[in-house]
């Protein structure tokens, strides 16, 4: 009887051991410290340099949803070219740390479609799109074919006259 004790008190010691070790770290995509304004006037003055436009993905590192869309875009190459190619990428926090608010109401609360929100400038830094991120997804997650639709439809060049004849 005293082995089958010693047996559960040992169980007992080596899951509680377990239970105490140290957590998966925190993903830390966006950066609560970071100067947004600053972030968001370089990526304006390179797209206009550049003929792209600034997309800015507003959300933070406790948002599962901000997550999986930067790690479904990260892992698709289409979409990762598409984006480089022609936007210059802002990451906004907003969380308990750093709400951003004053960049926020500068470009309409986009907040209040919920997290994560996309927003896109054009080459002087004015907002030109606010797009609900809800409308992307399909099923459990972001649609890459709605993702791609959305990134084509909103660049420099879609935006242009000349490729715009009816």
């Amino acid at each position: 009887m005293k082995s089958i004790l010693t047996l559960f008190a040992v169980l007992a010691l080596s899951t509680s051991t377990f239970a105490q070790a140290p957590a998966k770290p925190a993903v830390t995509i966006y950066n609560p410290k970071a100067n947004a304004e600053a972030d968001i006037n370089a990526a304006v003055a390179k797209a206009k340099k550049e003929k792209k436009h600034v997309f800015i993905q507003v959300g933070g590192n406790w948002c599962i949803w901000c997550i999986r869309f930067h790690d479904l875009v990260d892992a698709t190459p289409e979409l990762k070219k598409l984006l480089n190619d022609n936007y210059e990428t802002v990451l906004l926090n907003w969380s308990p740390e750093n709400k951003n608010e004053a960049i926020l109401k500068k470009y309409n609360y986009p907040g209040r479609f919920g997290f994560p929100v996309f927003l896109v400038l054009d080459g002087d830094g004015k907002l030109i799109h606010t797009q609900n991120s809800a409308y992307l997804e399909e099923g459990s997650g972001h649609s890459v074919k709605k993702i791609t639709e959305f990134l084509k439809g909103w660049n420099y060049a879609a935006l242009q006259p000349e490729n715009n004849k009816y």
